[in-house]
């Protein structure tokens, strides 16, 4: 088979979902931040792919203020409910910890333009994966995870590379989970 141009770069989507307001979401602040609508599409998306929060090696996720940053990480199971603070305390959110969240400096650094956000957000894992992203590169990286609002998804995917050793498909070694 000839293949096409980049195509040996290719990301492939393990997992997608989009969901929207639940009833909780006027009942207190995590309900207006999107805490259900995170983790329902979140649990959608790991039982798509087959995957967890235990499998992401990199994510982009909707931190348009820093109490939704917190509360990402619990709604998508990065850390145990309540337990945004000590995930955050004990540098499990940056390169060195469990995940690097946000490489790209996150939404706020590129002030958070509507719609454009998400799309910010899968242009940078999809180079994570590629592993063509220099001094903020997350060395390994094989699987990454997007979470945002506006339209809620969650997605899992996975790269191809050009050879079984670095990142081809067949053998599927780097992946994507995506969630918005």
């Amino acid at each position: 088979m000839k293949l096409r141009p980049r195509q040996d770069q290719a990301v492939e989507i393990l997992g997608m979902t989009m969901t929207t307001d639940f009833e909780d979401t006027f009942d207190s602040i995590a309900g207006l931040c999107g805490y259900t609508l995170s983790k329902m599409a979140a649990e959608k998306v790991y039982e798509q792919s087959g995957l967890g929060p235990e499998n992401v090696d990199v994510i982009e996720l909707h931190d348009c203020f820093a109490t939704n940053e917190m509360l990402s990480y619990e709604a998508l199971g990065l850390c145990p409910e309540g337990k945004g603070g000590e995930f955050v305390d004990s540098e499990a959110n940056t390169y060195g910890g469990r995940i690097v969240v946000n490489p790209s400096g996150g939404l706020i650094s590129k002030g958070h333009p509507l719609g454009a956000t998400g799309l910010a957000q899968c242009y940078e894992l999809t180079h994570q994966l590629r592993g063509d992203l220099g001094k903020r590169q997350v060395e390994g990286a094989k699987r990454s995870m997007v979470s945002t609002r506006a339209s809620p998804h969650q997605a899992i995917s996975r790269s191809r590379t050009r050879s079984a050793t670095s990142t081809a498909r067949p053998s599927w070694t780097k992946k994507l989970l995506s969630a918005m």
